[in-house]
């Protein structure tokens, strides 16, 4: 029940940035004198409208997004009253026209950027410092956490009967001791710690030195055998090789919490880290398509490979129901930058599509009147039809592939 809960709230949550999306358009368009005749949640047929004014606002059958309609956005609309030609949109400044198209992106980043500010004073933002690299684990002091028991093979799933006990239990440590010394040899970080195990044979006898709440100790343990490819290669041959039935616990913590001021600087750092990362993401994206046909036609699913609204709502459904309300909303964050990047993308039809043209045509008409020749006047849209389609049928192909990929292969974050 908690996952489904999940799931409804996160598609809830996005329906909800889509329509404010929507929403910044139509107070801005209103705002410079342009005329707005429709402002819907979700597409189909309409199940309640209102009209107020010249504007009917209402809520459509298919909650998959929404609509604002402007009138006149291009010189090629052929639905314009000739009363409303003076008000239509390709007649305004092309300043106004940019704020105009986007405003649905500023809304994404706005929300994007107060929900990171609540984050930041409350459950804290990700620790910019967190080890996330082999090296940088390899580097942190061997403060353990204790496994229940050695998977013999190289894999991570839950103990199962005839697993071996974890040694370390055996020899009564406990999570939180730092490990100082094996057999004798000093251990001043975890690689060291795995670097002394390989140099052990599985099932001999090891003496541990340790700390614990500042006081030194000793024990003595067998060790017992896993699977591991050499330190390395990591994907090299497996083979057998001593395991103390560890785990690393980062003495860095993984999130900080700031000061309402602090937060906003630590909010800014971390959405240009967003920032790039959504740029790095959006380059890969046409790379990831064959993993994602792997994935949809029985192979493993990469956890990198791009993931639609559904995968999305899936992943806050998981989230919700293993109590993990930080990944919910980090999604919530994740998901509306990247939707208002998207769509500041030069390519019709979407915002980003608009607003190129825009400044195309002004730069355009700077150019002719320094060689005093005739300004050329608007794009004509028409003749961009076809690659509009192109990036329609692109576009279109690929939220197939990944709702595809989502219904029949998700990622999962947690183990349910």
């Amino acid at each position: 029940m908690s996952y489904l809960l999940g799931v409804v709230l996160f598609a809830l949550a996005i329906l909800i940035s889509v329509s404010l999306h929507e929403a910044g358009h139509l107070l801005t368009a209103k705002a410079f004198g342009m005329k707005v005749t429709k402002y819907f949640v979700g597409f189909g047929p309409t199940l309640w409208s209102f009209r107020r004014g010249e504007t009917e606002y209402g809520v459509k059958g298919i909650p998959l997004g929404g609509f604002c309609k402007i009138v006149g956005m291009t010189p090629q609309d052929d639905d314009v009253d000739p009363a409303d030609e003076p008000r239509a949109m390709w007649r305004y400044p092309v300043w106004k026209r940019t704020i105009v198209m986007s405003a649905g992106s500023i809304t994404h980043f706005a929300l994007a950027l107060v929900t990171l500010w609540i984050l930041a004073v409350s459950a804290g933002l990700p620790n910019p410092k967190f080890p996330t690299t082999e090296a940088e684990v390899r580097q942190e002091p061997a403060v353990i956490m204790l496994s229940d028991c050695v998977v013999p093979e190289n894999t991570a799933r839950a103990c199962a009967p005839g697993d071996p006990a974890s040694p370390a239990a055996q020899g009564q440590l406990r999570d939180g001791d730092r490990v100082t010394s094996l057999n004798g040899t000093p251990i001043n970080n975890y690689g060291e710690l795995l670097t002394a195990l390989r140099g052990l044979q599985p099932g001999t006898s090891a003496t541990i030195g340790y700390v614990r709440d500042g006081q030194p100790g000793e024990t003595r343990t067998t060790l017992a055998q896993t699977q591991r490819p050499p330190l390395n290669d990591p994907k090299g041959a497996l083979t057998p090789v001593a395991a103390l039935g560890v785990g690393l616990i980062p003495s860095t913590p993984t999130r900080i919490t700031y000061g309402p001021v602090g937060a906003f600087g630590a909010t800014a750092d971390f959405t240009g880290e967003m920032a790039v990362g959504t740029y790095h993401a959006l380059l890969r994206i046409p790379s990831k398509v064959p993993a994602l046909w792997t994935a949809l036609t029985g192979g493993e699913r990469d956890v990198d490979t791009p993931i639609s609204v559904v995968g999305a709502s899936r992943l806050g459904g998981e989230a919700v129901e293993n109590n993990a309300w930080l990944v919910f909303f980090m999604l919530f964050v994740s998901l509306n930058f990247f939707i208002g990047v998207f769509n500041l993308l030069p390519l019709l039809p979407v915002d980003g599509g608009h607003i190129a043209i825009a400044w195309f045509e002004r730069a355009r008409s700077w150019v002719y009147a320094r060689v005093g020749r005739r300004d050329p006047g608007r794009v004509d849209y028409l003749k961009l039809m076809p690659f509009t389609y192109v990036v329609i049928l692109i576009g279109g192909a690929f939220t197939l592939l990944t709702i595809a990929a989502d219904v029949v292969n998700p990622i999962t974050l947690f183990s349910r």
